[in-house]
């Protein structure tokens, strides 16, 4: 059993949690609880290190046990240490460090979604895993938005990470990747443009979700056909961009849905 905060294994998975420059150079990542450690394992990611405590539930043990029998290099620790390691106030009792990977995007884009100076990173981990329930074939980060890598992305994230193929982009190359697919660009901003209701989203398409203070930056609006917003008939202002961009995404599966027809 690791005691000591001090152990070289529990340093580096500290340092992995608070720097989004050591996750690059390393390629790997640190997720926690037996729900994201599960998802990790059936989606077949390589697993690098993982720590955990005694007293886990039935299913934590069960988890361990598979992960043991996959000979994934796991070490018992003592409960200082997985505070020490976690980036939580309550850790779950484990946490594994993964290599990185980008998932390919599919050789057909149908629906993109492009965040633009998302900095929040609960708000980039709620819309990934909005994209990824709504059916999107990827997202693309373009410069100035948070790690996707980071402890709060993946934990807002759910497993979005292991399923929906995230991709980190300068402009030019998202500007290239959305003109080679055809795709109808939107940018979603306050009561500008269409209502998004009366918008044909069914076509091949990318919605760019800007950050929430300045919204969409000048190179999404210069890549962007139009603007696209949400009318609001209530009081408040404006939607965060999560919320904004999960509307978005499910109405294009919806209308996408509607013209397919029945099964």
């Amino acid at each position: 059993m690791i005691t000591s905060v001090r152990n070289p294994k529990v340093q580096r998975l500290r340092v992995l949690q608070s720097r989004a420059r050591r996750r690059r150079e390393a390629s790997s990542f640190v997720v926690e609880g037996v729900r994201l450690a599960e998802e990790a394992l059936a989606a077949g990611w390589e697993l690098r290190l993982g720590l955990y405590t005694e007293g886990l539930s039935a299913r934590g043990q069960a988890l361990v046990e598979q992960l043991r029998a996959q000979h994934t290099e796991l070490e018992l620790v003592s409960p200082e240490v997985m505070a020490a390691a976690s980036d939580t106030q309550t850790p779950q009792g484990i946490l594994l460090e993964l290599a990185q990977r980008e998932l390919p995007l599919p050789q057909q884009l149908n629906l993109l979604l492009v965040a633009d100076q998302l900095r929040d990173p609960g708000n980039l981990g709620t819309l990934l895993r909005s994209a990824a329930a709504a059916g999107a074939d990827g997202a693309l980060l373009a410069p100035g938005c948070a790690d996707a890598w980071a402890p709060k992305v993946l934990r807002a994230g759910m497993g979005a990470h292991f399923a929906l193929p995230i991709h980190t982009l300068a402009w030019d190359a998202i500007h290239a990747l959305c003109s080679q697919h055809s795709l109808h660009v939107y940018y979603a901003e306050a009561s500008q443009g269409p209502a998004y209701d009366g918008a044909d989203l069914t076509r091949p398409l990318a919605l760019i979700l800007g950050g929430e203070a300045d919204g969409p930056g000048p190179e999404a609006r210069a890549l962007a056909k139009s603007a696209i917003h949400i009318p609001m008939p209530g009081r408040a202002e404006s939607l965060n961009a999560a919320t904004a961009g999960s509307v978005l995404l499910f109405e294009a599966a919806r209308q996408r849905r509607a013209k397919e027809g029945p099964p």
